[in-house]
Order: structure tokens, then sequence, then C-alpha cells
């Protein structure tokens, strides 16, 4: 039997099934392919994507995006998983059109309410008042009306998260970088935001990403090199958050391009 199944494996008919199913429910290679989530993550970045994160998506071909079965479960999954939570990097289905992938991360979650003033993110917790109060430090917490809010909930904990100074409320910037009104984040969807706060195309711009959307999350980078093919071996086979983990923000030189993407 072991023989057998070995032969199979080995055929052209073994390998693509195999490296299929692979791809169907296991991981799936992507290429970072702008600096919405800069330093996090970096153009240039190859990495593995971990697709039963969030539950078993409804398999498609790659390249060609042809669903192999169909959405049983009218949610975008075969089987059903836990829901992205605050704070991940997630790799989702751009709801305006589903052949495109984006990467971003997580920043509210159903039930939440989300806002921004004056370029800083303000969240207010589905489980209210007091969980913020046991969960975040007071110095980033404000009082608006009956409500507590987080003023840059994520940024102590992933150093990847920044704006950029240059872009400032002079008439000539998109409104949506500088203030939103709060908001409250259906159920079963998610608010997305890049890490290049004032140079992403998130959901700032057009909305929520429901479930049926979300692919997975990042498994690691396996390979990095920069715009002039020099390979980034501080970044090779590390994980995003050994990558945040190793960060020196101190010095850390980020160089914009002007423009959101």
């Amino acid at each position: 039997m072991l023989k057998k199944l070995y032969g199979w494996s080995s055929s052209w008919t073994g390998t693509i099934i195999i490296v299929l199913g692979i791809i169907f429910f296991v991981a799936q290679a992507f290429v970072i392919p702008s600096g919405s989530m800069k330093n996090s993550l970096l153009i240039g970045d190859m990495l593995f994507v971990k697709k039963f994160s969030y539950g078993i998506p409804t398999p498609r071909i790659p390249w060609l995006e042809i669903k192999v079965l169909p959405d049983f479960n009218d949610n975008g999954h075969l089987i059903e998983g836990p829901r992205p939570q605050r704070g991940d990097i997630v790799v989702f289905r751009y709801p305006k059109n589903e052949t495109i992938h984006y990467v971003k991360r997580a920043v509210a979650t159903g039930g939440d309410l989300v806002a921004i003033k004056d370029k800083h993110l303000l969240l207010h917790p589905k489980e209210g008042n007091e969980f913020v109060k046991a969960n975040y430090p007071k110095e980033n917490i404000i009082e608006v009306g009956d409500k507590l809010w987080v003023v840059d909930p994520y940024k102590k904990d992933h150093p990847g998260i920044h704006n950029d100074p240059e872009v400032v409320d002079n008439g000539m910037n998109p409104s949506e970088l500088f203030n939103m009104m709060p908001i409250i984040i259906p159920e079963d969807e998610t608010f997305m935001m890049g890490d290049n706060r004032d140079h992403s195309n998130d959901s700032r711009f057009w909305g929520t990403v429901p479930y049926k959307f979300i692919v997975g999350t990042p498994w690691f980078v396996y390979f990095s090199w920069d715009e002039n093919k020099e390979i980034r071996w501080d970044r090779v086979l590390k994980t995003v958050k050994s990558i945040e983990e190793n960060m020196d923000t101190k010095n850390m030189q980020i160089n914009h391009e002007k423009g959101i993407y």
C-alpha cells in the first residue's frame, strides 16, 4: 500500500493533487505588493498564509480564482472557524473585487465602536467600560459621554504601526485619514487598517470586511528582497511576531511613497 501511495504521489497527477490540497486547506504563498503594512510587512516579502486560522475557505483554483466547490454554508468557508481577533494581521479578499487579496490589521470586530480623531484610532470594545479599565493602560483611555475609548490601542504591541508626519490635513489629502465619526461594526464583520496608516487603502474608505471574505493570517516570511533585488536576510523564515519583536523603532527610517495603496 505504501509503495503504491509513493508511486501515485510521485506521478504528475498525484503531485498536482497534493499541491492543490495544500493550497486549498493548509497554506498558500503570497507576495506583498504594496507598502500599506510597512514596516510590519514590506514590499517584496514573500509569505505563506495559514489557510486554517479562521476556518477553511471555500477552495478556489489559484490564479484563476475558480471555485472548486459551492459555498455550502453561504459564508465563504467550507468549514467555519473562529473570527479574526483585534490586532490580528489578516489576509482577505477585497470586498469590492473578491479576486484581489489584501492584507491589513483587524482593529475592530463585530459590536465594537470605532472612530478616528486627528489621525488617532479610538476604540470602544463591545465588552464595555469595565473591560476597557481592566485591559488597557489608564493613560490610553479617554471618556466621551458615558463611554470609555482606547486611544491607539495597538501601537504599543505592534511597533510597525505609524503615521506619516508629512501627511497633514490641508484639504489636499483624503479626509478619511484624519477624522471619522463613530461607527458600530456589524456582527461577523471586521474593520481593517494598514499599519502604514496614512497610505493604506482600507476600511476607512470602503467599509468593513464580512467573514466570508476572510482567507487566513500570515504564517511566516519564506523569502524577502527589496526593490534592488537584494535579499533581506533578517526577514527570511521569520514570523511577523518575531519581526515585530526585533524591530528597532528608534532607528527606523521609512520612505513613504505618496498616495493611498
